[in-house]
């Protein structure tokens, strides 16, 4: 008996052991801004200080006399994702991308309130500081709950809305990604704090793309990379418990601004239905769904999402620019 014990005691031991080295394997230190900057800038690559200890990342680019176009990642993502639309817009448009607090190469001090609505002051005081007061302001995800939030509240501001499968409604049950759903629970985000996500992030993308080709080892790399930048991993944890705005009928009603709502219909992330909401809700919405397409119609068709928005802007906001 106590030699059944004693083994039994001894298998407990190493299992403890085990899994002791393996939680420490999988620990990840943060990333120096100085070496994803090395790695992940660009030539358009341009810094801006907020105060309070925010240094925006952001690039300016395309035509500096036409009509100017602001673009907001989603929730994890950066600026990059925005690439294939600037490269379309460029000549007839003046597109300003931007990494939020906590994502991409954007730097912030410990402590930053993460949130949609300090999204929107950073949005704000970014296209100020640029001498821009009026834009079409396009967002996609966490970025298009921005976008709404923001056009509620600065109307004045806002020429034009770009939703693409826009965050917002209140969900009742979890999706089928499993990151969101470790993410949802306080357990889940303590433990994924510190540790290598590379796989989840990787079941996460392929869930956001539908279309595993193009989760490459760059993209994932990039996501992961990215996430480890000093303090970044508090906010975007933070991000899953912080205040929001829900969208209601009777908030998005006070949008003025021509909307186009932009919904893939087999978004995994969130329900293609939301687009439909959206588009009963503000008035004189355009609705476009894409068939066989997911989360991120901006990377996964970019040309044809890209078209549709074009057409769209020469026809609702832009008609009197040549």
């Amino acid at each position: 008996m106590k030699t059944l014990v004693g083994g039994l005691l001894t298998a407990v031991m190493l299992i403890v052991v085990l899994a002791a080295v393996g939680w420490l394997a999988l620990q990840r230190k943060d990333i120096p801004y100085d070496s994803l900057e090395a790695k992940y800038d660009s030539p358009a690559s341009q810094y801006m200080d907020l105060g309070g200890g925010v240094r925006v990342h952001y690039r300016d680019e395309g035509r500096r006399e036409g009509p100017t176009l602001v673009l907001v990642h989603g929730y994890s993502a950066s600026l990059h994702a925005w690439e294939p639309w600037v490269r379309s817009l460029s000549s007839d448009y003046r597109v300003i991308s931007l990494d939020l607090p906590g994502h991409g190469l954007t730097r912030s001090d410990q402590g930053y309130p993460a949130g949609r609505q300090g999204y929107g002051a950073v949005v704000d005081q970014v296209t100020r500081k640029l001498g821009v007061e009026r834009f079409t302001l396009a967002g996609n995800s966490m970025g298009g709950g921005v976008a709404w939030e923001y056009a509620v509240d600065h109307p004045d501001r806002v020429e034009g809305l770009v939703l693409v499968d826009a965050a917002g409604w209140p969900r009742d049950g979890g999706g089928s990604v499993l990151i969101f759903e470790v993410l949802r629970h306080p357990w889940g985000r303590a433990v994924l704090k510190n540790v290598d996500t590379r796989p989840l992030v990787r079941q996460g993308l392929q869930s956001a793309y539908l279309d595993d080709a193009l989760v490459t080892p760059e993209l994932v790399d990039r996501y992961v990379e990215l996430a480890r930048a000093p303090g970044h991993r508090d906010i975007l944890l933070g991000l899953q418990t912080g205040p929001r705005r829900e969208a209601t009928p009777q908030v998005l009603s006070k949008i003025k601004a021509p909307t186009l709502v932009m919904f893939g219909q087999k978004d995994t992330v969130i329900p293609a239905t939301d687009g439909d909401r959206f588009a009963a809700a503000i008035p004189g919405s355009t609705l476009i769904v894409y068939p066989d397409v997911g989360h991120v119609p901006m990377e996964q068709i970019p040309d044809r999402s890209v078209q549709d928005l074009k057409t769209w802007l020469k026809a609702k906001v832009y008609a009197a620019v040549p």
